[in-house]
């Protein structure tokens, strides 16, 4: 990652690093990373997950790979403003579950001098934009787009497809119900369901 980061004591802000990308393409991986590499550098990290994102732990941001690190699960954004006071870093993973009050959060933090990354999908599974991420992303000083590999073609993805039917925004699961595609193998595979 390339980051331009000036320092000038004098401006004590903080910014936003936005982790993007579909299921399956190392985005809570990074996060994770990024996060350890602040602790060790004896930094206070505070971590913070969507209290609906039971998948793997109640309490741990968890990637595909079993990689985690301990979080707080928070019912709403509102949540992290409060728990985050005097941290140097803050993570937030799955930041497309939370309402759009997340990005003024994000941007408080950032304005009191705090790093904060933040991973989420950037599409839900029908291609579209996914919730908050959007406006997260444009006010980010950082982006980081990641890319699973497509399960069809072997090129990259950056496609979340539901193989189920299920038509709810936010369901949550892993590899039996969704799977990275690439644009052209998720064209086909939606256009197929479309038929069907």
């Amino acid at each position: 990652m390339f980051l331009e980061n000036t320092v000038n004591h004098k401006e004590q802000f903080g910014w936003i690093e936005v982790i993007c990308g579909s299921m399956f393409s190392g985005k809570t991986e990074e996060l994770i990373r990024r996060l350890k590499r602040a602790q060790f550098a004896k930094q206070k990290v505070e971590i913070f997950k969507p209290a609906v994102d039971t998948r793997y732990h109640d309490e741990m941001v968890v990637s595909h790979d079993s990689n985690e690190i301990r979080s707080t699960p928070v019912p709403a954004a509102a949540n992290i403003a409060i728990l985050a006071q005097g941290c140097d870093v803050v993570g937030i993973d799955e930041a497309q579950f939370f309402d759009d009050e997340i990005v003024r959060v994000c941007n408080d933090l950032a304005n009191r001098g705090i790093r904060v990354i933040v991973a989420g999908l950037d599409m839900d599974f029908k291609g579209n934009p996914f919730g908050p991420m959007p406006a997260l992303m444009a006010t980010a000083e950082y982006v980081t787009k990641v890319h699973a590999v497509c399960t069809r073609t072997g090129n990259l993805a950056n496609y979340s497809f539901r193989k189920t039917d299920n038509d709810k925004l936010v369901m949550l699961g892993e590899t039996e119900e969704y799977e990275p595609l690439s644009r052209a193998a998720y064209f086909h595979a939606m256009k197929k369901n479309e038929e069907q």
